[in-house]
């Protein structure tokens, strides 16, 4: 199981992860931050980039807080790493 800490901004254009080089990451979401539409997209989002089910995403933590920290239960830290690197913004 892999945690990821993040920070969630709602109303983008589309749904867009962003790793910053510090390790920063920031998660843009199409839904608006109201009756957690936003962390439903979120949810479903990163089980959509990590290729897993939606029920292996778990919000631990920010359910009405920009930064959120999110358990991704079939996800391993390496595999964590290895897909923040591919949307690093360096």
């Amino acid at each position: 199981m892999a945690i990821l800490h993040l920070k969630a901004k709602p109303n983008a254009r589309r749904n867009q992860l962003l790793a910053a080089p510090d390790g920063t990451v920031t998660v843009r979401l199409q839904a608006p931050a109201q009756d957690g539409k936003a962390n439903i997209c979120l949810l479903a989002y990163l089980a959509e980039l990590f290729g897993i089910a939606k029920s292996s995403v778990e919000l631990l933590s920010g359910h009405t807080a920009p930064y959120k920290k999110v358990a991704l239960h079939d996800v391993s830290e390496i595999d964590l790493q290895t897909v923040l690197q591919q949307y690093n913004t360096d």
